[in-house]
């Protein structure tokens, strides 16, 4: 198998009638999902994802890719496919038509229908391309052909990219759901058709290559809601993904079938799911869902609210019940079932919410002790049937930490994919489909681009160093005004001290060692108030580590006068 290189340099040109694909996002991570194939000059771009920032990105909303490889050949971009409607392969989307509105998008009624609705936030209308399974589109000299595929929300599509240079097949994100409920099954009949035609290259979905067997049905959470709401005495309240639309469906089969109004609660739920009833992917027994306000009025026993939030997330409702900061006050004997996975990196948040929620007498109902959730991504078993079906003649795992895309590359090779035509990469790795071989070529730029407010890309790997010191360590300020002529302490030194647990008066302390070091400049005629700020950072950082064993931020200010 190939890995990439950390001393990769930029790839050479690409060869005449090859082809050429880059990961610039979801490898090495589980979100933020963009792939770049080029072919002949032009590209054509799968997903355009977000990724959610982990605690040691402090003040960071989202992450984008790095678009930066692509910047100045946005007129090469035929179109944007995108495979489903999630978050982490359609939220970067935004941003990037930020730098060219006219970018086609191209994708299922129900994921065209979603970035509609965030574009709108953002005062831009897309150029769109509805396209359904079974349907086959020529963008310049990519042919695609777009394959039904099973996932955690509805529409999921994988695409085949024909071109001169062979075929390659994007999975998206799938699992094989065998009775799904929408009756809409990964179409195994159409990958095996590709398989005889000859796969090139297959980029397969790697999040649940470490997870033997196969996924439970989604059916198989309805019974388990049944017997939640029906020893359920109170009111019932389910956090969910604001795009599950099946989880939800049999969320309401339940209410329905138990006497209960549903009232959806968050901006994004209520959105999401006014859109899924609108184009028919969710179906909504009359009467039954009304607004959160028009709950005061019915019984707890016929009560149920779905949120977002099951991530723990910290601004989402089902934290802000937790916390008691919400207007949906949590009482002794209510239901909560949060009826999704654990992500990798949020468990202690989702356990915090669920302590919270059980001290105010809640019966918190997760997949720790229910099974109220299955994944969405296809288990090891899936995988190599799929691997079986395809017969890739070059593979590469995608979307998946390194951990899952190793994993992948291993059932794959069981199959009898040669190893040295598995190839693992990693964000901003190249990799070049050249006479039926795929090979790693080079690398571009590919780090993580923060939104932190309004500002994107402003937020620097070093600016989140300092907030972390600032969030673990505080910051001590010291303010001297010195004599430009004399270089004598004319006033101050003033210390100020937040959040580094040393109280003010304590610095008097360090007061003369400032003092001397700034006599002993003056001494030395150094003046130059840069050089002084290093002296007394030096002084008091040196006093405080001494002292305490600490390490807080300390910001010098010297005035001349």
């Amino acid at each position: 198998m190939s890995h990439p290189h950390p001393e990769l340099g930029p790839p050479p040109k690409l060869p005449e009638g090859g082809l050429r694909v880059t990961p610039l996002g979801g490898l090495g991570e589980i979100g933020r999902n963009m792939t770049v194939f080029e072919y002949g000059g032009r590209l054509l771009i799968v997903d355009c994802g977000v990724l959610f920032p982990e605690e040691e990105q402090p003040g960071v909303d989202l992450i984008l890719p790095d678009f930066t490889s692509i910047r100045d050949r946005l007129d090469d971009i035929e179109g944007i496919v995108l495979t489903h409607g999630h978050e982490d392969h359609i939220g970067g989307v935004p941003y990037l038509l930020r730098e060219k509105p006219d970018i086609p998008l191209i994708g299922s009624k129900l994921t065209l229908a979603l970035i509609e609705a965030k574009l709108q936030e953002h005062r831009i209308r897309p150029y769109t391309l509805e396209v359904v399974e079974g349907h086959r589109e020529a963008l310049g000299p990519f042919d695609l052909e777009f394959v039904a595929v099973n996932h955690s929300i509805p529409d999921a599509l994988a695409v085949a990219i024909r071109t001169p240079a062979g075929m390659v097949v994007h999975t998206g994100d799938f699992k094989m759901d065998q009775l799904p409920l929408d009756r809409r099954l990964t179409d195994l009949p159409a990958f095996a058709r590709l398989g005889e035609e000859g796969i090139g290259l297959l980029l397969v979905d790697s999040t649940n290559a470490e997870v033997p067997g196969f996924v439970p049905p989604e059916r198989d959470i309805s019974n388990v809601l049944r017997t939640v709401f029906a020893g359920a005495q109170k009111r019932i309240i389910v956090a969910s993904f604001a795009s599950h639309v099946h989880r939800i469906q049999q969320i309401l089969d339940a209410a329905h079938e138990y006497g209960r109004r549903v009232a959806f609660v968050g901006r994004s739920m209520v959105r999401n799911m006014g859109i899924a009833r609108d184009l028919g992917y969710l179906r909504v027994p009359a009467g039954l869902v009304v607004d959160v306000k028009a709950l005061d009025d019915l019984p707890d026993e016929q009560v149920v609210l779905v949120c977002t939030g099951s991530q723990g997330e910290p601004m989402a409702a089902l934290s802000r019940m937790a916390n008691r900061d919400h207007q949906i006050r949590i009482v002794q004997g209510d239901t909560v079932i949060l009826a999704s996975s654990l992500i990798p990196g949020n468990e202690n948040a989702v356990y915090r919410v669920i302590n919270g929620l059980t001290r105010w007498g809640a019966n918190v109902v997760h997949k720790g002790n229910a099974k109220v959730h299955v994944s969405g991504h296809a288990s090891a078993g899936e995988l190599l049937y799929f691997y079986n079906i395809c017969k890739p003649r070059n593979l590469m795992p995608v979307h998946g930490e390194w951990r899952h895309l190793r994993a992948n590359a291993e059932l794959g090779a069981l199959t009898g994919v040669p190893k040295n035509h598995i190839v693992i990469a990693e964000d901003g790795v190249v990799v070049d489909l050249v006479d039926g071989a795929a090979k790693i070529v080079g690398k571009v730029q590919a780090g993580y681009v923060y939104v932190d407010g309004l500002s994107v890309g402003d937020v620097t790997e070093s600016s989140l160093k300092d907030r972390r010191i600032l969030g673990d360590e505080g910051i001590i300020s010291v303010f001297v005004v010195v004599d430009s002529t004399t270089g004598k302490v004319v006033s101050g030194p003033q210390i100020q001290a937040r959040g580094s647990g040393i109280d003010d008066a304590s610095f008097n302390a360090v007061v003369p060692k400032i003092e001397e070091s700034i006599a002993k400049a003056a001494a030395d005629g150094i003046a130059e108030p840069h050089q002084l700020q290093q002296l007394i950072r030096r002084a008091v950082g040196r006093w405080v580590s001494d002292q305490y064993r600490r390490r807080p931020m300390i910001l010098p200010v010297v005035i001349e006068v």
